[in-house]
């Protein structure tokens, strides 16, 4: 079985190395390969067949995605592969011509394998990339040819609201995947405690990929402009044993990120403090991580205080933090110039796709 697996562009090898993490107590066989076909934010599992025991002693098929969806903390959607193409100049095709190419390769596919006639179907689609098609065209032509195969075999039902089976059709740049989308309709990194929104929240797969970059190995941990709380609550429900810290200026975010916390029930598991991060040691004596998502000022405003802001932070870290710090922002200049100009060392830099945009990450020490 092929399981095509998305996340966030740029942490492809860190979703890779947690699924592998996942498959081995299986004692299955599995390879696991990032960016397939040259696909950017997409990881592709070959995985055999798997088995447990029951309560009763019985063996037991276990299904691979429903463990996936259950357990990754990095995976947007777990998709049952049913084939892959490669349309080279589909981007530069007529739309008639994209098309037609997409509908024929759908209809040579035996899609009646993964969907019973007296089953409810909907396609959801994305795309990616330069084409003279949307993802409503290809969502509506890959309906068409899956309705029109199943027809050979009985009365096709579909249901685009909620539909028993969702094929997923994606394309991107000129790569084609169609699959059975085993997530539905929520991507996985929308937390289901997320009861309060900040405006410039971070998705809970890159609060992960920020922790996994971190490596923190059981020290005291704090994220000095926690929001609505997504980074230390993720931390919290991983089970992390040492103090975890959410610092936050605002009294509005803060109660927010408390309400999340209760909502995932890891508030007992976090401190959280009213502050300004620009005077963190008059909160901590010391560190040992610090991971944040900055304040970048396209959504909250005040783009011009970035740079004095960022100076100010690194200024007071350098007083309190004794290991590593993971940062995210898109003001590249401000915050290397912040960094280096206070002792730290970058020991680590990637792009990371968020919100639209590709982001740059920061380990340093």
């Amino acid at each position: 079985m092929k399981l095509l697996l998305t996340t966030s562009q740029g942490i492809e090898d860190l979703a890779k190395a947690e699924v592998e993490g996942l498959l081995s107590p299986l004692g299955v066989q599995f390879r696991v390969e990032e960016r397939p076909l040259g696909v950017e934010g997409r990881v592709l599992a070959e995985v055999g067949e798997a088995f447990y025991t029951d309560e009763k002693g019985r063996k037991r098929e276990l299904s691979v995605s429903t463990y996936l969806n259950e357990r990754s903390r990095l995976l947007h959607r777990v998709i049952v592969e049913i084939a892959s193409e490669r349309f080279e100049g589909i981007g530069e095709d007529e739309p008639e011509r994209a098309l037609k190419r997409i509908e024929d390769f759908v209809a040579s596919l035996p899609v009646e394998r993964h969907v019973k006639v007296s089953e409810t179907f909907a396609v959801r689609s994305f795309r990616k990339g330069e084409h003279r098609i949307t993802s409503v065209d290809i969502a509506k032509t890959v309906g068409k040819a899956i309705f029109d195969r199943l027809s050979r075999f009985g009365t096709p039902k579909v249901n685009l609201d909620h539909p028993a089976v969702i094929f997923r059709a994606e394309l991107v740049g000129d790569v084609f995947f169609l699959g059975i989308d085993t997530t539905g309709d929520s991507s996985l990194h929308k937390r289901p405690w997320r009861v309060y929104d900040h405006p410039a929240h971070l998705k809970a797969s890159i609060a992960n990929a920020l922790i996994e970059l971190a490596k923190p190995d059981g020290g005291s941990f704090i994220d000095p402009f926690c929001g609505s709380g997504t980074i230390p609550i993720e931390l919290a429900l991983r089970g992390y044993g040492g103090r975890i810290i959410g610092l936050e200026k605002y009294r509005k975010h803060l109660n927010g990120a408390k309400m999340n916390a209760l909502s995932a029930g890891v508030l007992e598991r976090i401190e959280f403090i009213l502050g300004d991060a620009t005077r963190l040691s008059e909160y901590v004596e010391s560190v040992d991580f610090a991971v944040s998502n900055f304040p970048y000022g396209l959504k909250i405003g005040r783009k011009s205080m970035i740079p004095k802001l960022y100076m100010d932070f690194f200024s007071e870290l350098s007083k309190v933090l004794e290991k590593r710090g993971v940062f995210i922002t898109t003001e590249k200049k401000a915050i290397e110039k912040a960094i280096t100009e206070n002792g730290f060392e970058i020991k680590h830099h990637r792009l990371i796709g968020h919100g639209g945009l590709m982001v740059h990450t920061y380990v340093i020490e």
